[in-house]
C-alpha cells in the first residue's frame, strides 16, 4: 500500500515562494502520475497540476499556471510543488495523490487518484 506524506508548509508573505514535498513508502513513486490538489476552507478541492511519470507537469490549472510547477526526484522518492508568487487566495491545505501505471496524467478529479496523502497547511498573508 502506498503511503504518502506532505511536508514543507507554513506560512508565508504575498509574493513569496514555498517548496512542498509529497515524500512516499510502500511503492516506487517513477511508477505514477501524481497529482497536487489543494482545498480551502469553505471550499471544493481543486486539482492544480499533474507530473506524468515521464517527469511532463501537465493539467495545471488557471489559477497557478505559470506560478506553480512540479518536479521528481528519484532517488528521494519524492515528488515536490514550487510554488512562485503567492497570493493570499493561495490559502489552503496541500495535498499529492498518486494514480499507478499510467503515462500520461489522468484529470484532476477526486475519482481519478487512488491513494492521497494527509495534506500540508499553507497560509499566505503578512
Amino acid at each position: 500500500q502506498l503511503q504518502l506524506v506532505e511536508s514543507g508548509g507554513g506560512l508565508v508573505q504575498p509574493g513569496g515562494s514555498r517548496n512542498l514535498s509529497c515524500a512516499a513508502s510502500g511503492g516506487i513513486l517513477d511508477y505514477y502520475a501524481i497529482g497536487w490538489f489543494r482545498q480551502a476552507p469553505g471550499k471544493e478541492r481543486e486539482g492544480l497540476l499533474c507530473i506524468s511519470t515521464g517527469g511532463a507537469v501537465t493539467n495545471s490549472a488557471v489559477s497557478v499556471k505559470g506560478r506553480f510547477t512540479a518536479s521528481r526526484d528519484s532517488a528521494k522518492n519524492a515528488v515536490y510543488l514550487q510554488m512562485n508568487s503567492l497570493r493570499p487566495e493561495d490559502t489552503a491545505v496541500y495535498s499529492c495523490a498518486a494514480t499507478y501505471g499510467t503515462t500520461f496524467c489522468p484529470p484532476l478529479t477526486i475519482e481519478e487518484y487512488d491513494d492521497w496523502g494527509q495534506g500540508t497547511q499553507v497560509t499566505v498573508s503578512s
